[in-house]
């Protein structure tokens, strides 16, 4: 009873490392308001390791409205027979919010989550 005990812990623990070293890391999701600076609408960010994108994949950047990243992340994890599932949780959040922030969109939250923000995504303070 106790060998099954620690290979179901091993396993579980194998399973769901890439959520702990990322946690660890780059630390935890954090929703962040940005705005359209031409439009006004708001919309949320994200820094830290994506979650949701260890458990949705794909569909993460489908949902968020970038369609053809979403296509192409598809296309990425069938190629390497899932290995980009497990690495992209570590990048999405960053490369989702700085392409929003390069196309008119402006930090637009508390000063204190602006501040992580821009750690997290590595934006230079003035």
């Amino acid at each position: 009873m106790a060998d099954i005990l620690v290979l179901t812990f091993s396993i579980l623990l194998l399973i769901f490392s890439p959520m702990i070293i990322g946690t660890l890391v780059l630390g935890w999701q954090k929703k962040i308001k940005v705005k359209h600076n031409e439009s006004g609408i708001q919309k949320n960010c994200f820094v830290g390791y994506s979650w949701t994108y260890f458990f949705f994949g794909f569909f993460v950047p489908i949902f968020r409205g970038e369609i053809s990243i979403g296509v192409f992340h598809l296309i990425f994890s069938l190629v390497t027979f899932g290995l980009f599932q497990l690495i992209m949780p570590f990048l999405y959040n960053k490369q989702y919010s700085t392409r929003l922030l390069n196309s008119s969109w402006s930090l637009n939250d508390s000063e204190e989550r602006n501040a992580i923000a821009r750690l997290k995504i590595g934006i230079a303070t003035e």
